[in-house]
């Protein structure tokens, strides 16, 4: 019986510490891109030795796909309901533009953005795993975007995949330009989008008005 309790206890705390590392490497991406990354001062910045990180990824790549994955796997986890609850595709794209903001307050807007400028047109792991994240995410919007022109919802112009993707990078790029500007980088990462789709942003207010007027 106390094996069985040693054992849970020694994955809680690897989880915690492989969590901790994670969200310390997020930052370091996010701040100094994988090329200026030290390892060492992302295991200080977690709390942890570099002995520690050695232990749970094997190098600095490892480590940067790991956090690609991480992110992924939580932005999934948070954003996906948001998205799921709403019954119609405009106001699914809307949800996921406001949380997206509210998950890159924690976890590196600029993560995302500085892999992709880094890895640009190279042939290397993590600048394919970037790119195929990115990819996710634009046709998860490209999708919905679809579905919201055929029920007459968003107007008729470009193509459904060139929205898509102004419509990511709209949203990044005021989510990133807005860092630190809560509760405006949500509301107006809705109103940029919103813009991009070709509707009225006025007609898309926060039900949380507190939030709206803050």
């Amino acid at each position: 019986m106390h094996v069985g309790v040693e054992r849970v206890s020694q994955a809680e705390r690897r989880a915690r510490t492989r969590g901790a590392l994670l969200e310390s490497a997020a930052r370091g991406l996010s701040r100094y891109g994988y090329g200026n990354l030290v390892l060492e001062q992302v295991a200080r910045e977690a709390g942890y030795t570099r002995g520690a990180l050695y232990h749970q990824f094997k190098d600095k790549q490892d480590l940067a796909l790991a956090v690609i994955q991480w992110i992924g796997e939580t932005w999934t986890r948070e954003i996906e309901p948001l998205i799921e609850r709403e019954r119609q595709p405009v106001a699914a794209l809307l949800a996921l533009a406001r949380g997206h903001a509210v998950y890159c307050r924690r976890n590196g807007a600029r993560v995302a953005t500085a892999l992709r400028l880094e890895f640009s047109g190279q042939d290397h792991p993590v600048g394919h795993e970037i790119e195929r994240s990115y990819e996710l995410l634009v046709t998860r919007c490209e999708n919905l975007i679809g579905v919201a022109r055929e029920a007459g919802a968003i107007p008729q112009g470009p193509p459904t995949r060139t929205l898509a993707l102004a419509f990511v990078g709209a949203l990044d790029g005021t989510v990133i330009a807005l860092a630190g500007q809560e509760p405006h980088d949500a509301l107006l990462a809705v109103r940029a989008v919103a813009g991009v789709l070709g509707l009225d942003p006025r007609s898309y207010p926060f039900t949380d008005q507190t939030e709206a007027d803050a």
